[in-house]
């Protein structure tokens, strides 16, 4: 079925609103069965993955003297 051959989402309504209430419910059924396999979760992952990201960033930065500045940016 081409992109020209699909049809608006208001030609299904109007094709859905003449079935039968019975079929009207499966079809909402079908239809969440399907968005809710379409939004299934991803695997969980973990924060241990993210181990060593943006480490290039504090190269060369003391950590203790990095922690003094911003303490003492508090202070005003």
């Amino acid at each position: 079925m081409t992109r020209a051959d699909t049809p608006t989402y208001d030609q299904l309504l109007a094709q859905a609103s003449r079935l039968p209430p019975t079929d009207q419910l499966r079809l909402l059924e079908g239809l969440a069965a399907l968005v809710r396999q379409q939004m299934a979760p991803a695997a969980p992952q973990s924060v241990t993955a993210l181990r060593g990201l943006g480490k290039e960033i504090w190269q060369g930065i003391d950590a203790q003297e990095y922690v003094n500045q911003e303490r003492a940016a508090w202070d005003g």
